[in-house]
């Protein structure tokens, strides 16, 4: 029996040494298994790019908020002083049910189940998610045993209902990393911008690698493995949030006061093609996604409309261009035969033998029908394709639809004079639109500004102004523009609900009929599509609309201009103040070239300015030298118009900015390197450190803004 046990003995201590000598036991190396057994991995989540409007407002962005959780297993606070486990399960039940949307019962009954399964922690599902820092904050004041958080990342839009078919949504899940086998974050786009530069807004996963004890926690002088997390790029839109919530806020009200069954509203610089403002209705709120399973699309891209008399712009700028356009010659309104088909106007007795000039202020489809005669079928349609129609406008945004035009059959291409049979895009009625407003010029529409890599600073891409091509010379441009003015101005003119009391406005109002699903058109007052197309101010148009609201709910009182002219006036209005153009009712400032002022003395540079009728604003006390000027040379202000001057000394000294744009607020800010809380919009009303202030860093400086107030009717 001792033989034996010997050499059972003698075995085991071969073993041991054997075991000592190779560090391995059954083919397997045991320090390798030890340290994969304590070896642990975290997923470092990449943050997903922001989208922004062009001057760096957020539309949307990841937003860091926290999951709580509870530790069930109470071996975590053995040998321990304090408990790190859940105690008493009635207090923690009863005291979490004020914050989260489960009550006592429900939470009670979740920790006992995962006690009585001897789990080491348990969440509360949905409820227990997404939670602010400012719940977070109260939870932990309550000082819970076992109650935990864990970081998030949620997408985030602050904005609510704010072009929000275009900005789109995302969809976010937990799914299990491949590599890891941990459950990490997905985020994929669902729709519009979210969607369509989904691979640029997505970052890449980083992880972390360490050692730690039984229970998870880090072992101390052991090692860690980062692998970094890179955060998605940033994508700036041209949108600007100040006319993006002009617009916003008048199609809300019209939609409430006039239940339109769609409006769609499209702003632009046409000197560019920047999209400035893009929104529609049925629409959804980004933020809660309510309204989301009626609007889906974005009809400004991805609808066609038959466009009514809109597309009288462009059968006068044809005519005008082709020489054909005589203003004091005149025709017989009401009816016209054009093969076997009648042409009718709206008044369908007409009014009279009128001039062409009167006809394209009454809006008359005889009127055109009679000048496409002049211009020929053939130049016609060639000129509608010079001006895009028919073709994509080639906008970065995904699903662009390219509309027809019809010309199967003669009667179609008279038809399409006044803007019936052939179909077009809003967007496709900007682009034409910047020609006539940019002396000839046609620019395409676009709204990505530039896309940033956040981890570097470095821009990825730039995108730039595109002329698409000059379907009409300046001169031509310039007497459409004078031409649709008198639509507005005239006492029959029927766009006079669009003029305005500070600007001149010139465009063309348009009443189209909706075709029906089984063929013909639905007829009535409030079943057509109601639009306008225009630009102000008239001369220099510096933005240009179009706003089309479908079969709005007019009754007795109103008429088809009614909720139209009260989007238009109101936006373009209120956005040509916020963008400081000066009112053309006011004596007009002359232009003035700014020089360069950089490296002049600080004196020197102010008695320049007086003498160009330019206010300096002076960027750093007590300077002697400019170091650097805003606008830069070359650039065109007006006279009266704020210069900035950095001057070669560090100390700011405030000025008075009542009065002040929102622009040159964010001027003065990036001159200054100061930082400044704004709040509002518009102008400034007040400022929270008087005018005189020398800031330090401890200075803490609030600028309020108010918006230029609306008017309260239409103006007529």
């Amino acid at each position: 029996m001792l033989g034996i046990f010997g050499l059972l003995f003698l075995l085991m201590f071969v073993r041991i040494a054997l075991i000592q000598a190779t560090g391995s036991a059954e083919g397997r190396n045991l320090a390798a298994t030890v340290a994969e057994k304590h070896t642990k991995q975290e997923s470092l989540t990449a943050t997903r790019g922001k989208i922004l409007d062009h001057n760096g407002s957020v539309i949307a962005e990841d937003e860091q908020r926290y999951k709580v959780y509870a530790i069930i297993t109470p071996k975590i606070s053995e040998g321990l002083k304090e408990n790190y486990h859940v105690v008493d399960v009635d207090k923690t039940a009863r005291v979490l049910a004020k914050y989260i949307d489960l009550s006592q019962s429900e939470i009670r009954k979740i920790i006992v189940k995962a006690q009585k399964e001897d789990k080491y922690q348990v969440e509360f599902n949905k409820a227990g998610r997404n939670l602010p820092n400012s719940v977070k904050k109260q939870i932990e004041a309550e000082k819970l045993p076992g109650i935990n958080f864990e970081t998030q990342l949620v997408r985030f839009y602050p904005n609510g209902i704010f072009a929000s078919n275009l900005v789109g949504i995302v969809k976010e899940e937990e799914v299990r990393d491949k590599e890891t086998q941990l459950f990490t974050r997905k985020v994929s786009g669902e729709m519009g911008i979210e969607r369509t530069y989904n691979d640029e807004l997505s970052g890449t996963n980083g992880k972390l690698e360490y050692q730690s004890d039984f229970w998870g926690r880090l072992l101390p002088m052991k090692d860690e493995t980062i692998v970094p997390a890179k955060d998605g790029q940033d994508i700036y839109l041209t949108l600007d949030k100040t006319i993006q919530s002009f617009l916003e806020d008048s199609m809300s009200q019209v939609q409430k006061k006039y239940k339109p069954e769609s409006m769609m509203a499209v702003v632009a610089d046409p000197k560019t093609g920047r999209i400035l403002a893009m929104s529609q209705r049925p629409t959804f709120n980004l933020k809660t996604r309510e309204g989301l399973e009626n609007s889906w699309a974005n009809y400004l891209t991805e609808q066609t409309i038959e466009p009514g008399s809109t597309m009288k712009t462009f059968t006068l700028a044809t005519a005008i261009e082709q020489g054909k356009w005589e203003p004091n010659a005149t025709f017989q309104s009401g009816q016209y035969k054009v093969y076997d088909a009648t042409i009718r106007d709206s008044n369908q007795q007409g009014w009279g033998r009128i001039t062409y000039l009167e006809g394209i202020q009454r809006s008359s489809n005889v009127g055109m029908a009679n000048l496409l005669k002049q211009i020929g079928p053939e130049t016609f349609m060639d000129s509608l394709k010079t001006f895009g129609f028919g073709t994509k406008t080639g906008i970065d945004l995904p699903g662009e639809v390219a509309g027809k035009l019809l010309n199967q059959y003669p009667i179609n291409v008279v038809t399409t004079s006044y803007g019936q049979g052939s179909t077009v895009t809003p967007i496709q009625m900007i682009q034409a639109y910047s020609a006539i407003a940019n002396d000839g010029k046609m620019m395409q529409p676009y709204v990505i500004d530039k896309i940033v890599d956040p981890n570097t600073g470095k821009t990825i891409e730039q995108h730039e102004p595109t002329v698409k091509g000059q379907p009409i010379s300046a001169e031509t441009a310039k007497e459409v523009r004078d031409t649709l003015a008198t639509t507005v101005t005239a006492e029959h003119g029927t766009a006079r609900k669009f003029a305005s009391e500070d600007y001149e406005v010139t465009g063309k109002t348009g009443t189209a009929q909706i075709p029906k699903a089984g063929g013909g058109y639905s007829w009535g007052k409030n079943q057509f599509l109601y639009s306008f197309l225009g630009s102000a101010p008239a001369d220099d148009p510096q933005l240009v609309m179009y706003i089309a609201v479908q079969k709005p709910n007019l009754g007795e009182k109103y008429v088809g201009s009614d909720p139209t002219s009260e989007v238009f006036n109101s936006v373009m209005d209120r956005s040509l103040k916020y963008l400081n153009v000066a009112p053309e009712q006011v004596e007009r400032a002359d232009e003035v070239e700014v020089s360069n002022y950089v490296e002049l003395g600080v004196d020197d540079a102010k008695q320049k300015l007086a003498a160009q009728k330019l206010q300096p604003v002076i960027i750093g006390e007590g300077g002697k030298q400019v170091a650097a000027q805003y606008p830069e040379k070359d650039e065109t202000v007006l006279e009266g118009a704020h210069l900035f001057l950095k001057t070669d000394s560090d100390t700011i000294q405030l000025p008075s900015f009542k009065g002040w744009s929102l622009r040159d607020v964010l001027t003065y800010q990036s001159l200054s390197g100061q930082q400044f809380t704004i709040k509002g919009e518009g102008f400034v009303t007040k400022q929270s450190l008087p005018a005189g202030t020398t800031l330090d860093k401890n200075s803490k400086l609030t600028i309020t803004l108010q918006q230029p107030k609306e008017p309260t009717t239409p103006k007529k």
